[in-house]
């Protein structure tokens, strides 16, 4: 079926095919800016986490912030954050970054809300259409006062066109908005993961920060080398 075939087909579905067209438009504009905004992150969140996880273990706090701070990943403001806190007990720590990571998955989850409801209401619509097409038909049987296939054709045809369009609609919506569920969640379980890994650098920077000031508390008015 060639392009003037199809749009002629569109156009015996009636009105409904209108707003089904700017819903099928408006779930791929959300379908390629999310795969636009996805893309990438995942390696740039281990990478970021390797690095960073690398210049703690060196005790390296300053090159860890910095290379958080020039990074463009979700997760890096994430770690500027828990750097920020001192003298901190685990569990306040890690329910801090929790907070982070669902306000970062949130950001992730921007718009798929329409993309499921299009999938939800699309063929309500082309339903819609189908009462109005076959309608239309009966109308038709009406005026002319007979029926016959040529008479009710023009219904007919509005109500399969409208159900066909809001069916595509739906199921192409539809597997929009699971695919991008999926993504979102993969995408969540690294956050997690390497906020784990994090926090374990983190905690290890802290640990040995302080047996280095236990030791060299004075003692009899000398220091103690460490």
């Amino acid at each position: 079926m060639d392009a003037e075939a199809l749009l002629k087909l569109l156009q015996d579905g009636g009105l409904t095919v209108y707003p089904l067209s700017v819903a099928s438009i408006i779930s791929l504009a959300i379908l390629f800016e999310r795969l636009w905004r996805f893309r990438g992150i995942d390696s740039e969140t281990r990478r970021l986490t390797r690095q960073t996880v690398e210049a703690l273990v060196k005790r390296d706090v300053a090159t860890a912030r910095r290379l958080c701070e020039e990074s463009k990943t979700p997760v890096a403001g994430i770690y500027l954050d828990a750097m920020r806190w001192k003298n901190i007990a685990v569990e306040d720590l890690e329910r801090v970054l929790a907070t982070s990571r669902q306000e970062a998955a949130s950001d992730l989850k921007r718009g798929l809300w329409v993309v499921g409801t299009i999938g939800s209401l699309a063929p309500y619509v082309g339903l819609f259409g189908t009462v109005v097409g076959i309608i239309r038909a009966f109308q038709d049987m009406a005026l002319h006062g007979a029926g016959g296939f040529e008479v009710v054709a023009a219904g007919i045809s509005e109500a399969l066109v409208a159900t066909g369009a809001g069916l595509f609609v739906a199921i192409t919506a539809l597997l929009f908005f699971n695919y991008l569920q999926v993504r979102v969640t993969a995408i969540s379980g690294t956050y997690a993961r390497s906020c784990e890994r994090f926090v374990q650098a983190l905690l290890y920077v802290e640990s040995a920060s302080a047996e280095a000031e236990e030791r060299s508390e004075p003692s009899d008015g000398r220091l103690v080398p460490a």
